[in-house]
């Protein structure tokens, strides 16, 4: 089985537990901080594809006028994203000098040249109404699908019932919960693959790194960005690391073979 293949069968429900100690590196919002580039950038995604990562993050949201977009936080150039229409925010570039991207033209560019990278698409809780987040949710699962990007993304959330409302159209696709307030028992039992929770949180909760691998529920840990705290997470052997200092994850994973 190559490489991409064992990060694709991972976020399945029927994975296999002998994944579970491959801590596999997730770049936040893209490989960017080490070159300065946009976070959710085009630029950030391909340059975690160049550098082969296990897997890439990003964030989605969508307009006034229902245009799909990556991007962080709810505002973007101080527009609230989901009151402004997409002609309205892209009159403001990123800071190399691209358009905010479509989630169609980042899945796109996620699918070229790719074999190695999973798409890890964080959709955004509404600030306007629980609804509309899932809506926002079931339309990012129709674009992917179109882009035929489906086996190659898993969908995170901190919004528990987007990813209930997701599971409802979509039986197969892997789900991860992003809040940290409910245990690898309770997840699995609303058909949720994985807990990707603040490192915190299983510090807090040391129990349930075991409670998911007993349950085969993926593990991953967010964001983990100082050394001591990826040498805690890899010595307990998760699924996934996420980060924005990918290339020091790597280099602790090296120390730690």
């Amino acid at each position: 089985m190559n490489t991409f293949k064992i990060f694709s069968a991972i976020c399945l429900i029927t994975f296999s537990s002998s994944y579970a100690q491959k801590n596999a590196i997730v770049a936040h919002r893209g490989a960017w901080k080490k070159n300065n580039l946009p976070e959710n950038s085009i630029a950030s995604l391909r340059h975690a594809i160049d550098l082969k990562l296990p897997g890439t993050e990003f964030d989605v949201w969508r307009t006034a006028d229902d245009s799909l977009v990556i991007n962080h936080d709810a505002h973007y150039n101080k527009l609230l994203i989901e009151e402004t229409n997409y002609a309205d925010l892209i009159k403001f570039k990123l800071s190399n000098g691209e358009k905010l991207p479509t989630l169609h033209e980042y899945i796109s560019e996620g699918m070229r040249n790719n074999k190695h990278t999973l798409l890890v698409c964080e959709i955004k809780p509404s600030e306007i109404s629980k609804e509309r987040g899932q809506k926002t949710g079931v339309a990012a699962v129709e674009t992917i699908k179109k882009l035929k990007a489906d086996k190659n993304t898993c969908y995170i959330s901190f919004d528990y019932d987007i990813l209930k409302k997701i599971r409802e159209i979509d039986s197969k696709t892997s789900l991860q919960y992003l809040e940290g307030n409910k245990s690898p028992k309770e997840v699995k039992a609303d058909k949720i693959n994985g807990v990707d929770y603040h490192y915190s949180v299983f510090q807090k909760h040391p129990e349930w790194i075991q409670e998911a691998k007993d349950n085969k529920v993926i593990l991953n840990a967010w964001t983990v960005n100082d050394a001591k705290d990826m040498d805690w997470i890899i010595a307990h052997k998760f699924n996934y690391i996420t980060t924005n200092e990918p290339e020091l994850l790597k280099e602790r994973k090296e120390i730690k073979k």
